[in-house]
């Protein structure tokens, strides 16, 4: 039987105790230590995982020869400089979505990882579902046609964070799928939003994502909703997949639903557009838990030298959509376009003006122009 790989994880508040529940149910994973400034957190997980050593210092942790890898669950302001003291030091390291808080931040924890011939995987969990597994098999198949649009609910009442708006904390999962499902990155952002509750930190977000062939995506996130939703729609050319994260049965519908247009006509008498409805169908999904396989992916990536399925770049285009959603916020909702030929950092100086329409909008409303930023979305 192989050798357990040992991992150590820092960060014992919300998330960081599931990543522990995890690693340790697995066969080839030794949990050696447990890290937190907070003594209290620690002697309860320590309690539970009594096998652990619990410690407070986490330049001392990652300093540790009976580590193979560390996990990273705490706020994403300490994400880089933990990160890249864990690559620094040896260690294959995991880190909780966002990967960082900056494009130039993740290139850096990049070329660390390459240089040193480690792996660098970022917590996008949502990839390793069985009903996103599903869904994509579905849609490489062609089952529902040409994709047109996807829509994005992710709601809930809190829980609120310090650092970062709602568009960083909970319009990741989405964006990830999405980027999964339609393998490419987006032409352009728009985001607009508001601040209820704590000033300077949007609480509501909506985010629209455009990409080649007409298609498009929109997101929308709320920390000020009384519900907890997790919905997704990916509408095709010949069927529509609705995606229900919170449902307990049938996560996954697909409607046998389409519009189309005549290819001719003569007159406005004989154009009809025609509405198809069909059967609804669940297909049948196996029942596993993702972070059960994302945990067991990042041991399986370290054991074979294989890259994550949510590698560090993959994570670093994540976090260019979500600054392109920063300075969109910034300039209301106006549109960011990424620059895919060059291959720096996002140039938020290369500012031109907008559209003639754009103009004359803002002088009937007596603001000034919204601007375009063009940002880089290369490959480090």
């Amino acid at each position: 039987m192989p050798t357990p790989i040992r991992v150590g994880v820092v960060g014992c508040g919300y998330w960081g105790p599931n990543l522990m529940r995890n690693l340790r149910s697995l066969s080839n994973c030794r949990l050696e230590v447990i890290c937190d400034v907070k003594q209290e957190r620690l002697k309860h997980l320590g309690s539970l995982y009594p096998e652990a050593r619990t410690m407070t210092d986490y330049n001392a942790m990652v300093t540790r020869k009976d580590l193979d890898a560390i996990v990273i669950a705490t706020p994403v302001e300490f994400h880089h400089r933990m990160a890249k003291a864990s690559l620094s030091a040896g260690k294959h390291t995991f880190i909780e979505k966002p990967m960082a808080a900056s494009s130039a931040e993740c290139e850096d924890l990049i070329h660390l990882a390459d240089g040193k011939g480690l792996v660098l995987m970022a917590g996008h969990t949502f990839l390793y579902s069985p009903a996103v597994r599903k869904i994509k098999e579905i849609v490489d198949a062609g089952d529902i046609g040409d994709i047109r649009y996807i829509s994005a609910r992710r709601l809930n009442l809190g829980l609120y964070q310090r650092d970062i708006n709602v568009t960083w904390d909970l319009a990741p999962h989405d964006i990830s799928i999405i980027l999964h499902i339609m393998e490419e990155s987006p032409l352009s952002v728009n985001c607009r939003g508001s601040a209820h509750v704590t000033p300077g930190i949007e609480d509501v977000t909506s985010l629209f994502l455009t990409f080649r062939k007409e298609r498009s995506a929109i997101i929308h996130s709320s920390w000020l909703d009384p519900r907890r939703v997790r919905e997704m729609t990916i509408v095709g050319s010949r069927r529509m997949i609705v995606y229900d994260d919170v449902a307990q049965l049938e996560k996954i519908r697909i409607f046998d639903a389409r519009v189309e247009r005549p290819p001719h006509y003569d007159t406005f008498a004989e154009f009809h557009y025609a509405y198809h409805y069909g059967d609804v169908y669940a297909p049948y999904i196996k029942q596993e838990e993702p972070l059960k396989v994302e945990c067991q992916h990042f041991l399986d990536c370290i054991r074979n030298g294989t890259r994550p399925l949510t590698d560090g770049r993959q994570a670093l285009a994540m976090v260019r959509i979500l600054e392109a959603a920063s300075a969109s916020l910034k300039q209301e909702g106006g549109p960011v376009h990424f620059d895919k030929e060059a291959d720096h950092a996002p140039a938020t100086s290369m500012v031109k003006s907008t559209a003639p329409r754009a103009h004359a909008a803002s002088k009937r409303n007596g603001r000034p122009p919204r601007k375009e930023v063009a940002v880089s979305l290369a490959a480090a």
